[in-house]
């Protein structure tokens, strides 16, 4: 599609892939390592160098228990002429921004959006099984975006949307999973776990509903972070998953929503003094659930779109609103909107996507099919 760089990659060799990648986005990737340099400057008061450093214990973790996904990183850092480390630093960027031993963050810089949705059984009016969501991420990463289309045998093809350099975030694949995420903020405890773009990585990589609820349940993550999980059978769940314990929702009348809150508990290690890190998502929430309601007396899949579009759209808040728009108040580096609105027809392997905010931007069919 016109508006986002689009890239395939194949083959049975991790090395080989993440070459591919690397080529392909080399550009994107040099921009994405410019501007979290500055990210974390800002932020921590750390140089690029001593960024890299810091993100060495992940790097170890990445390829003493993840061996290939580390392979795949490192044919994307040959690729793209970069250091294996700084790839690996784009990976765990959110473990970085949201950990304090990284330096004093200011709470402002704690504030995340994304909007998770899922439409099953009656929630959609045309009976199809639907799922997607506003990724509202710091604005000026919204150049490094792309669309990344993995054909792996004997994996499931992929489809994703993610940084330039990320190797998962969010996505479906060819047996008709999907998933979609929301930070939490925080963590509980100083020691190294999983990050969150090999967690969704693999879940994506999974075949089946019960090995996806596996990898989120028994894997340890560094940083809190919600899981929705759809498949095209009509079954969905969210997933409050943290270091510690984990909540989980299940859809009320097939519509499942998640921000950035805790909606099925507050962990006991939180309970005593907790205050949601993302006020607005108490906002975002709710408007989504009343917007996407209109999906439910949708007769076709153009009108469910329609419905979905129009319901991601709410500027009810604005900026920081359903369609998140950057806030002039803040420092450039810091502001943040909504990226891109994706809308996943699980049913017929459809996938759209609205680059940038949805209230501008129609959603785009993708030139592959899940199924396809």
């Amino acid at each position: 599609m016109a508006s986002l760089r689009t890239i395939e990659i194949s083959g049975t060799s991790a090395l080989d892939r993440g070459t591919q990648y690397g080529r392909a986005a080399a550009d994107l990737i040099a921009d994405a390592i410019a501007y979290y340099a500055r990210a974390f400057e800002h932020q921590c008061g750390l140089t690029w160098a001593e960024v890299l450093d810091r993100a060495r214990p992940w790097q170890r973790l990445i390829a003493d228990g993840f061996p290939e996904l580390h392979e795949e990183m490192a044919g994307i850092a040959d690729g793209a002429g970069v250091s294996l480390t700084e790839i690996v630093t784009l990976n765990c960027r959110g473990e970085i921004i949201y950990d304090r031993d990284f330096g004093p963050a200011r709470p402002a810089d704690e504030t995340e959006g994304c909007t998770s949705f899922s439409l099953t059984g009656a929630a959609a009016g045309d009976s199809h099984v639907y799922c997607g969501q506003n990724w509202d991420w710091r604005h000026q990463t919204a150049s490094t975006l792309m669309i990344l289309r993995i054909v792996q045998p004997p994996k499931p093809t992929l489809i994703m949307q993610v940084e330039a350099g990320q190797i998962g975030r969010h996505g479906a694949n060819s047996e008709g999973l999907a998933f979609n995420a929301n930070g939490l903020g925080g963590r509980f405890d100083t020691s190294v776990g999983v990050p969150q773009t090999l967690i969704r990585r693999l879940v994506l990589d999974s075949s089946s509903v019960s090995d996806a609820l596996r990898i989120l349940v028994e894997t340890k993550a560094h940083i809190a972070s919600n899981a929705l999980l759809t498949h095209r059978s009509g079954y969905s769940i969210d997933l409050e998953t943290t270091p510690g314990p984990i909540g989980w929702e299940y859809p009320s009348e097939g519509l499942l929503v998640h921000g950035n809150h805790y909606q099925a508990f507050v962990p006991p290690q939180l309970a005593a003094t907790h205050r949601p890190t993302a006020p607005d998502s108490l906002l975002r929430v709710p408007r989504a659930r009343q917007g996407l309601a209109a999906a439910a007396v949708a007769e076709k899949p153009v009108d469910v779109r329609s419905a979905v579009h129009a319901a991601m759209s709410d500027h009810l808040g604005y900026p920081d609103s359903l369609c998140a728009h950057p806030d002039e108040r803040l420092p450039e580096v810091r502001r943040w909107s909504t990226l891109l609105s994706s809308c996943v027809d699980l049913t017929t392997g459809e996938y759209y996507v609205a680059a940038g905010t949805p209230c501008t931007n129609p959603y785009e069919l993708l030139p592959f099919n899940l199924y396809e």
